[in-house]
């Protein structure tokens, strides 16, 4: 995981529609940036549903939602559109972002070891700079989490 204190390392990546996104482009706004390992899976779906629901309040904090996976940005595309997720998911098939914010990670699930994303989330302040990131987070828990770090 990144220091707090620490600039965010800038990047560029489509999102679900194909765009380009740079962090950069959100300097003056708070940036919830999060990390999590697959579209359509029981935890990630939670943890989307869940900024999904509390969307106005970020927005209403200044805060833009961003979801980073390994997934096509047609895999994004077809998620978003399932659910209706009114912000922003990257894809990262690459894993430039995903190394460069250190959440590729050795995992062990039941006794088999494989390399992944560990789902991490970082608050990303006006300047760029990391004001809070929390790794291994639970999914059902994680937006309520940045909601209240916002305050």
């Amino acid at each position: 995981m990144l220091e707090i204190g620490t600039l965010a390392p800038d990047f560029e990546l489509p999102d679900q529609a194909g765009n380009l996104h740079r962090l950069s482009d959100y300097r003056g706004k708070k940036v919830i940036l999060y990390f999590y390992p697959k579209d359509n899976t029981a935890g990630c779906t939670k943890q989307a549903c869940g900024f999904m629901e509390l969307y106005p309040q970020f927005t209403e904090r200044g805060a833009v939602v961003l979801g980073v996976s390994r997934d096509s940005v047609a895999s994004h595309k077809r998620f978003a559109e399932k659910y209706g997720f009114p912000f922003t998911i990257l894809a990262d098939p690459e894993r430039t972002v995903i190394e460069a914010y250190d959440v590729w990670k050795e995992k062990r699930n039941y006794g088999k070891v494989s390399m992944g994303v560990v789902r991490t989330t970082y608050l990303i302040d006006e300047a760029g700079i990391i004001v809070k990131a929390l790794g291994n987070v639970k999914a059902a828990e994680n937006p309520q989490q940045m909601l209240g770090a916002l305050d």
